[in-house]
């Protein structure tokens, strides 16, 4: 096929084998389902009460069981054929003969929930219906073990627990619908059990000896309750599975598939644990970053009294058999320390196990977390008995702390002199010093680079102690330009259809004159071509095109003129989006936590590809996927999107998927570029982070895939840091982004920011979505605010990121 055939011409034509469809294909469901069974988490398993042993009568409770939430709402949401819940999944176990399923009893949480849909519910979002004591005495008849399943379902532009702070702000009308209806539900929040819930598995509790409890949640929630309850035995962290998730559980469940996941996020015994839970909602509109570092395990492995409020620590899920491991080797060699660990299968089971290094840098001036994750390696099946020998490389400069305050050395990465310890092991907690000792003789300056990105309204931020340290105040002024649209009146506009302006009918057969292949098939230089657009042309590229065949989240390019395809975007993370009634059904991946959870960068690899797959079948070029902002707090609304408390793993997980999408030359969306953690007033709400912080916790994993996966875009959030717009921000989307990591794609904003188009231009943000303002542009030039070299760099950027697409 010609290149860019499908922008323009859309013909859909297969790529799979025999002329068939990938696109929510077979092959790709199972490779779904799979995905989902790597990811599932063990939390607790006593007296061997799972998996669930062969010919076992087991009983399912609450609406979970039927309620199924294959992942999270707005961009994360995907069309599908079906979705298989829990109770679906266990009655094919049935058909295998694994385990007999008390029918009536599931029947019951069918019909309700069915009427709950037909009442205008969504999945996740219904009431957990009050269980009748019949009901529960015949099921107890029929058998003595019962599986409850809990789930829980939020989304895009929206917070767990969502609030009108006491600041003048007022919840727009999508805010207050889900803020009413979810405190309507979620009478504690949805972080806790409902009153029903809690009403329910009471109930279980005190009537079956054998309990197992199912979690269908997109992130952190309450885990005190069955915790340390002895009348609950095992209890799985299935996460949202995608549209096979139900069917991935039972899998677990019966034994068919041997659980390897592990947390990507520290589970604390409460809410209140956690210390960015006090200022979530201190105003709607900004945050005050104040825990600094100390985010997820770093702040409750470090500060003095914090350990001993974790339930389940970063890195933990148990495993159906069990293994030994040690460590055979420890050397460093040309900046890299290298650890050589032994890992056997010591149980009965075939199995895989995840060993987790961490390096423990000195306190020094800068102060340190405890521990930090430097490396993970997943092993393959290994069968009862089998041995595997990973490798495990940390490079030294990865040890690095940037010093924002100059108490080493201003606005550089160092290495503060002293010992950096070693842990290996299968979580944070159980992770123990080896013997081998990394020695920095002297402070060491790494990277010398200048203040970036700084805050200007942040007045302290946590030390390692627990105290904290007052912070400079600057003051912003920001730069002469046009006063300042109103960002409320503007509304959501779409971009324009422009006309293809008319030529002879014998040039156009004949097609003589300039077009942009020319540059794909290296007979002019994008250079070249870029002299011959006029500067209107270049405007009319920073903005998103319309629509075309089954997109709807619109357009880049676009210039047919000169033979400029328009290539097409679609949302992700958790599969290609396509509204439905666009008829094509799509295959729905797991959510994003859970794929972290997978530990696995190979098996997320595979999913990207096929994700990839599928946009290209459909004519879509650009996946705006993945989602890679920190789990700062159990609250926000779109955790289900991103990965993990820590952004090594978020870094890594991420360039995997990366890599997977752009192996089918489509491009990746890397999103969203940064310290986007709250959903509430999400497009004016000011992340006031220290440039420590931003560097080390909200901005590294973003630097680990431009560096490793090299993507194609990158999408600017919303919100602001540190006083201002992120696809305003010129120290971040110019001087780190490009100047210092060497990024060499395209930036695109969030659709619809409240920046203003010619300042994001300015900036480096190279293309306004989902439509730009060109006539806005086309002033501020004629007035002197940008300069017509600005624009044509954006211009050319949006080109060149063409020119790789396939």
């Amino acid at each position: 096929m010609a290149k860019w055939q499908r922008s323009f011409f859309q013909p859909v034509l297969p790529l799979g084998e025999d002329g068939r469809r990938v696109t929510g294909s077979k092959e790709h469901i199972a490779l779904s389902r799979m995905a989902a069974g790597e990811g599932m988490v063990l939390l607790k398993n006593e007296k061997n009460t799972l998996p669930i042993r062969k010919g076992t009568k087991v009983a399912l409770f609450g609406k979970g069981t039927v309620d199924y939430v294959k992942g999270g709402g707005g961009s994360g949401d995907v069309t599908v054929e079906y979705i298989r819940n829990l109770y679906e999944g266990m009655k094919i176990k049935e058909d295998e003969g694994k385990v007999e399923v008390f029918d009536k009893l599931a029947k019951y949480y069918e019909e309700d929930i069915q009427k709950q849909y037909a009442d205008g519910a969504v999945p996740g979002m219904t009431v957990e219906p009050e269980l009748p004591d019949e009901l529960l005495n015949e099921a107890r008849e029929y058998t003595d073990t019962a599986v409850i399943t809990i789930c829980r379902f939020s989304g895009e532009g929206w917070d767990r627990k969502c609030e009108a702070a006491q600041d003048g702000y007022v919840l727009d009308g999508e805010e207050k619908r889900n803020s009413e209806l979810s405190a309507k539900i979620f009478e504690n929040g949805d972080f806790c059990l409902t009153n029903a819930e809690n009403a329910m598995v009471e109930k279980v509790k005190k009537t079956f000896p054998h309990v197992i409890v199912v979690m269908n949640v997109g992130g952190i929630v309450d885990t005190k309750w069955f915790r340390d309850c002895d009348e609950i035995q095992s209890v799985l962290m299935a996460w949202q599975g995608g549209m096979e998730g139900g069917l991935a559980t039972a899998d677990i469940l019966c034994g068919d598939v041997n659980p390897s996941g592990k947390l990507s996020d520290t589970y604390a015994k409460d809410l209140e644990d956690y210390p960015s839970t006090a200022n979530f909602h201190e105003s709607a509109f900004y945050v005050d970053y104040t825990e600094d570092i100390y985010v997820g395990y770093r702040y409750f492995e470090t500060i003095p009294g914090a350990a001993e409020r974790v339930n389940y620590p970063f890195g933990f899920g148990l495993s159906y058999t069990d293994f030994d491991w040690k460590v055979t080797g420890a050397s460093e060699e040309n900046g890299v320390i290298t650890v050589l660990t032994e890992v056997t299968n010591t149980g009965k089971t075939a199995g895989k196990e995840v060993i987790q290094l961490y390096y423990g840098a000195p306190q020094g001036k800068l102060g340190k977390p405890a521990k930090v994750l430097g490396a993970f390696k997943k092993t393959s099946l290994l069968q009862p008995g089998e041995r595997q020998i990973l490798t495990l490389k940390l490079p030294v400069n990865q040890m690095v702390s940037y010093d924002d305050l100059g108490k080493v050395c201003k606005s550089a990465y160092v290495l503060e002199a002293g010992e950096y310890v070693i842990y290996i092991g299968t979580n944070v907690r159980d992770a123990v010093k080896i013997d081998f000792t990394y020695v920095v003789k002297e402070d060491t300056v790494t990277e010398q680079l200048s203040q970036k990105a700084a805050p200007y309204h942040l007045q302290e931020r946590m030390l390692a102690d627990g105290s904290y340290e007052e912070l400079p105040q600057r003051e912003y002024v920001e730069e002469e330009g046009l006063p300042r649209q109103d960002k409320y009146a503007i509304g959501l506009p779409c971009p324009d259809t422009r006309g293809q302006k008319g030529i002879d009918f014998l040039d156009f057969l004949d097609s003589k004159g300039v077009h942009f292949s020319d540059v794909a098939d290296g007979k002019m230089t994008l250079d070249e071509f870029m002299d011959i657009l006029t500067l209107d042309d270049c405007i009319n590229l920073l903005g998103g095109q319309p629509n075309t065949g089954c997109a709807n989240t619109f357009g880049m390019g676009n210039l047919p003129e000169y033979g400029v395809p328009n290539v097409m975007t679609a949302d992700g993370p958790a599969g290609l989006r396509i509204l439905p009634k666009c008829g094509v059904n799509t295959t729905a991946w797991p959510c994003a936590t859970l794929l972290a959870s997978t530990w696995d960068e190979e098996l997320v690899e595979k999913v990207g590809k096929a994700g990839a797959e599928e946009v290209k079948e459909n004519n879509i070029s650009i996946w705006l996927t993945p989602a890679c902002n920190i789990h700062r707090s159990p609250l926000c609304g779109r955790n289900f999107e991103y990965y993990s408390e820590d952004p090594y793993l978020a870094g890594k997980t991420g360039a995997a998927m990366v890599r997977g999408i752009q192996s089918q030359h489509i491009g990746a969306s890397v999103k969203h570029f940064a310290a986007n953690n709250k959903e509430t007033n999400r497009k004016d709400s000011d992340s006031r982070v220290s440039e420590r912080a931003l560097r080390e916790i909200y901005l590294k994993q973003f630097e680990i895939i431009v560096k490793e996966a090299h993507p194609y875009t990158i999408m600017s959030s919303y919100n602001l840091i540190n006083g201002i717009h992120a696809s305003e921000n010129k120290e971040l989307l110019t001087d780190i982004l490009r100047d210092e990591w060497g990024f060499d794609g395209m930036v695109t904003t969030d659709w619809w920011t409240f920046g203003e188009h010619y300042r994001e231009t300015k900036a480096g943000n190279d293309i306004k979505m989902a439509a730009g303002y060109p006539e806005r542009i086309k002033e501020a030039y004629e007035k002197g605010f940008i300069t017509e070299g600005e624009i044509r760099l954006s211009a050319r950027r949006i080109l060149n990121m063409i020119l790789k697409i396939d």
